[in-house]
Parts: C-alpha cells; structure tokens; sequence
C-alpha cells in the first residue's frame, strides 16, 4: 500500500514541475522549456502507471523505456538550447 502512495506523490510532484515549466513555455515560448514540460509530463505519467500495475507484471520494464525517452528528450532540450545560442553568436 506504501509503494502506490509514494509512486502518487512522485507523480504530483513531476507534474507540478511540468506546470511549472509549461508556464514559462507560454510566456517566452523558449522550446527548452517545452520540451522540460513535454519530459516531466512523461515522467508524470510513467509514475501513474507504476503505481497502478502489479509488482509482479511481467511488462514492468517497458516503464523504463518511458523513463529512458523522457531523459532522452531532456538531454535534447538542452543540446537544442545550446546549439541555438551557438548559432546566434556566430
């Protein structure tokens, strides 16, 4: 009963940081800070479907494979971010 609850809070809290990032998209509509809203909305909801699947589900690890593109595309974000501002100082 424990492990749901926590995996609950875990997925308050990255949707918390996905409003919180979205809001920022929408004012500066920079896409580094959609893509960090696009990633924890992923995270978000990866969380919710650890919580409702069984332990001993034998697709569990696909989960992970959620986990890997969201930090995947947080990795580009910031690749994007950088390559941007290398462009314009050129």
């Amino acid at each position: 009963m424990l492990k749901p609850m926590l995996n609950g809070a875990a997925a308050m809290a990255w949707l918390a940081c996905a409003l919180f990032f979205l809001r920022f998209w929408v004012q500066s509509k920079d896409r580094l800070f959609g893509f960090f809203a696009l990633a924890f909305t992923m995270l978000g909801g990866n969380a919710v479907v650890a919580a409702l699947m069984d332990t001993d589900d034998e697709r569990r690890h696909y989960i992970y494979v959620v986990r890997l593109f969201a930090f995947l595309l947080i990795l580009y974000a910031i690749w994007d971010k950088n390559r941007a501002g290398r462009r314009g100082a050129g």
